[in-house]
Parts: structure tokens; C-alpha cells; sequence
């Protein structure tokens, strides 16, 4: 009888263990793709579980803002470009940078190359595809600094078209250059029959005017609760281990991603080849934020001329509290 009691203790205590694993609920910036690697494979590998979390992954899309789920309660944690979640902090949304996984930009204008297009100079007196949501902050930083106004078609103007999440409007001639990422749209395109020697590019990087993207955002108030910042320390621990054996292991890391899209609209070969680019861009950071790139992004968004995407220095907008601890 004792043994047996023993046996219903220790099953209890079992049971108790495999309920007190802490729920984190992510939510990404866009659909299911390799973009977003690092954390499917850091669930599949049972990194998170090993940290004793739960994660459940939300996927984006067209019709979903992360900094609007985020401010609901919909997540713990969001994927966001640096330049919307700073607009957002400086609206009253308290967004904090806790990790960066991606060290270098992917964006990039993608011009057909017959338009007489060589330089950034030759972009005025165009139309150019742009992305909104948050996403145009630093396309319309980077038209600043060249002294382009975004007003319409001029000598020193753009036309600028509201850009789908496709690329449409160049293949179709509509607009002389788009928005795509490196991992992404640019391969949509030349996946069209466009060939690469038809097109010239100008990456956000080389043009000096690169933001930071994909990093991961909390709310302030949340971060004051020390339960809370132990439980991003084991999340942002296990996401970047994932990340690193994603960049190790491209193909394998693809078809984790192709595992979870529900949607079954990626293909294999677009998923591993977005899977290497992406690796570019995450090589190089072990999760934390390099400070100097930090003020890059905020230099970057304030010479917005007479519209700038933030209007001040912002302050407590990143913290290593969470990096420190994680990666230690």
C-alpha cells in the first residue's frame, strides 16, 4: 500500500511538472516562412521545452498589425521592424527592443535596369513601389536624405505607389522600381523570368540608411514583473539557439518552416533559399542589440525631413536585461 501511494505521488508530481511550463505566445510579422526560422526550429529541437515553456507561435499577414496584437494582449512577445516600433513608442505604445536576432537589413529597391535607373539620383521623376504599415518609415527617410520629396513625379519628386505584398507592379510596368527583401520578393521576381542582369539594385545597407529589422519587442510595464523577465530570458536563450542551428542547418531548417505553414502556399525551393539569405542577415548576432546600429536606425528615421518618422530621441526604447542574462 505504501508503494503504492508513492507511485501516485510521484505520477502527481509528474503531472504538476508537465503543467508548469510557462506560456509564451509570439507573434510574428508576417506568414509562415523562413524569415521566422529561428523559432520554429527552436519548437520543433524542444529548445523552448527545455527552457520548461510552452510557445505558441501566432503567423502574420496582410491584415495584421504586431504592434496592434501586442497592445491587446494577444501576445507576450512580437516580431517588429525597428522603425514602426519606435513610431509606435513615441505614439504611447511602450514597445521595448529585448533581443536582436537579426544583425543586417534585407531590404532593397528593385529597378528594371532599361529605365535608364544607375543611381539613387536616377530615382526622381519615377514611380516607386513602397510597402506602408510601418514599413515605408525608411524608404521615405532614405528619399529625405537624397532631397526627393514623396509629393508626386517631379525633377526632384516620386510618385509613390502603395505597394501590395507582391510584385506586381513591376512586372506589370507600373512602377519603375518595388520594395523587396534579399530573402524574399527579389527572388518572386526573377522567379517570374525576369532575368538578374535586367534589374538593378539598391540595398538599404549599402545606402547607409539600413533600420533595424525582425528584432523582439515586450511591453515596458511588463518587463517591472520578474517572472516575466525570466521567462523572455529562457525564450530569447532557446529562439537564438534555434537560430544558430538554422544557420547550420539551412535545408532542415526549411522544411521545419514548410512543417508548420499551414497555409500550404511555400515551396521548397523558396523556402531554402529564403532560409540561406536569411542566415546572412542573422550571422553575425548572438540575440543582443549592438547599441551602434541602434543609433543608426534612430539617426536614420530622424533626417525625415518635415515629416520624420519619430521626432525625438527616444529613451528606454531597447534594454539588455534580458541578453544579458539569456546569453551569459
Amino acid at each position: 500500500m505504501k508503494y503504492i501511494m508513492t507511485a501516485a505521488a510521484l505520477a502527481l508530481a509528474a503531472g504538476s511538472a508537465v503543467q508548469a511550463a510557462d506560456d509564451v505566445t509570439l507573434q510574428l510579422k508576417w506568414v509562415t516562412q523562413a524569415q521566422f526560422a529561428g523559432y520554429y526550429v527552436a519548437q520543433d529541437k524542444g529548445f523552448y521545452e527545455e527552457e520548461d515553456l510552452n510557445v505558441t507561435i501566432l503567423p502574420g499577414g496582410p491584415d495584421i498589425a504586431p504592434t496592434q496584437v501586442i497592445a491587446g494582449g494577444g501576445a507576450d512577445v512580437t516580431v517588429e521592424w525597428m522603425p514602426a516600433a519606435l513610431a509606435a513608442r513615441e505614439k504611447g505604445l511602450p514597445l521595448v527592443n529585448i533581443a536582436q536576432p537579426f544583425k543586417s537589413s534585407g531590404m532593397m529597391l528593385t529597378c528594371w535596369k532599361d529605365t535608364g535607373i544607375s543611381e539613387p539620383a536616377d530615382l526622381a521623376n519615377r514611380t516607386l513601389g513602397v510597402w506602408f504599415f510601418g514599413n515605408e518609415f525608411p524608404f521615405m527617410s532614405w528619399m529625405s536624405q537624397l532631397g526627393i520629396s514623396t509629393e508626386g513625379k517631379s525633377e526632384n519628386g516620386v510618385e509613390v505607389l502603395k505597394q501590395g505584398f507582391n510584385v506586381d507592379p513591376l512586372l506589370q510596368r507600373q512602377a519603375d522600381c518595388i520594395s523587396t527583401m534579399t530573402y524574399n520578393e527579389y527572388w518572386q521576381v526573377i522567379d517570374a523570368g525576369v532575368s538578374e542582369d535586367e534589374l538593378i539594385t539598391f540595398k538599404y545597407e549599402d545606402q547607409g540608411v539600413a533600420t533595424l529589422e525582425d528584432g523582439l519587442y515586450v511591453l515596458e510595464d511588463n518587463l517591472e514583473d520578474p517572472e516575466f523577465v525570466d521567462k523572455m530570458q529562457r525564450f530569447v536563450r532557446a529562439s537564438m539557439k534555434g537560430w544558430k542551428y538554422a544557420e547550420e542547418n539551412p535545408d532542415e531548417a526549411a522544411e521545419i518552416v514548410l512543417d508548420n505553414d499551414a497555409s500550404g502556399a511555400q515551396t521548397e525551393t523558396h523556402q531554402q533559399r529564403m532560409m540561406r539569405e536569411i542566415a546572412k542577415l542573422t550571422s553575425g548576432s548572438d540575440g543582443a542589440l549592438d547599441p551602434a546600429d541602434y543609433q543608426r536606425t534612430v539617426d536614420t528615421l530622424l533626417t525625415g525631413g518635415s515629416s520624420p518618422v519619430i521626432t525625438k530621441e527616444p529613451e528606454g526604447a531597447w534594454t539588455h536585461v534580458i541578453t544579458d542574462a539569456a546569453l551569459k
